[in-house]
């Protein structure tokens, strides 16, 4: 199975594009922008393209590899933005809520802080990984209110967090914030024990372990933002827009690799 576009010819299914608020998605020849406005000061505003309308419509298991060509306009970023593959864990009109699985790149801004990985900061731009699906972190959850307290002494989150970490399957490698603005080549091969992260061609991050899927490809850029972290402080909320931010795709490869 494969999937690919380089925005040179209209999108056409299983490709979907999904605008919120005053998200806008936009097309010049060779390029996708997906953009928000300046001036932003209320409401949740998300402009995206997916390769899924629902989860029944999430295609993609190990063995398999992402290939974006993109670059990011603004130069004071808000929300979150990226690319990659994700199980959507709530879907307007859909039942329910899922626990997230999640192999992407991905740009977090403050007030953000989504810091579940020990030493990476929780905000920034970032190759990561989660999969709160795995049997080891269920195992975990009903202990989840007295690790909170735990947490919030340095010394036990130094020796505990780490196993908390694997059990939710979390390993992120924090990028170089200037590579933001340039156009780079970012690639995962998602393969079933591990995942392996790319930017133009060279190896930057492998991780301990990976989803099982099936996940949907996802990219967008929106005014969001989240706080989690292992002391159990949690948030959510919107930021200001106050310049014009785009995230520009000029490539999208999305394909199925055999064993």
């Amino acid at each position: 199975m494969l999937y690919v576009t380089d925005f040179r010819r209209p999108l056409t299914a299983p490709w979907r594009v999904t605008e919120i608020g005053a998200g806008v998605v936009e097309f010049t020849p060779g390029a996708a922008h997906l953009r928000l406005p300046a001036g932003l000061t209320e409401g949740y505003h998300d402009a995206q393209i997916s390769d899924y309308a629902g989860r029944a419509d999430f295609r993609w298991r190990p063995p398999a590899r992402m290939t974006v060509r993109a670059h990011f306009r603004g130069d004071a970023l808000r929300g979150t933005a990226g690319f990659g593959f994700w199980n959507h864990p709530f879907v307007p009109g859909e039942r329910g809520f899922r626990l997230p699985q999640t192999a992407w790149f991905f740009f977090g801004a403050p007030p953000g802080d989504i810091a579940l990985a020990q030493g990476v900061p929780g905000a920034g731009w970032k190759a990561a990984t989660l999969d709160a699906t795995r049997s080891a972190f269920l195992l975990l959850a009903p202990t989840a209110p007295l690790g909170f307290l735990l947490m919030r002494v340095p010394m036990l989150y130094r020796c505990l967090w780490p196993l908390a970490q694997r059990a939710v399957g979390v390993s992120e490698c924090l990028l170089d914030p200037a590579l933001m603005h340039t156009t780079h080549e970012y690639r995962l091969d998602w393969e079933r024990d591990h995942i392996t992260f790319y930017v133009d061609g060279a190896p930057i991050h492998r991780t301990p372990s990976a989803p099982r899927g099936p996940l949907g490809f996802i990219a967008w850029i929106d005014n969001q933002y989240a706080i989690v972290t292992p002391q159990g402080r949690f948030g959510f909320g919107v930021s200001r827009v106050e310049q014009e931010q785009v995230l520009m795709l000029e490539n999208v490869r999305v394909e199925g690799l055999l064993d």
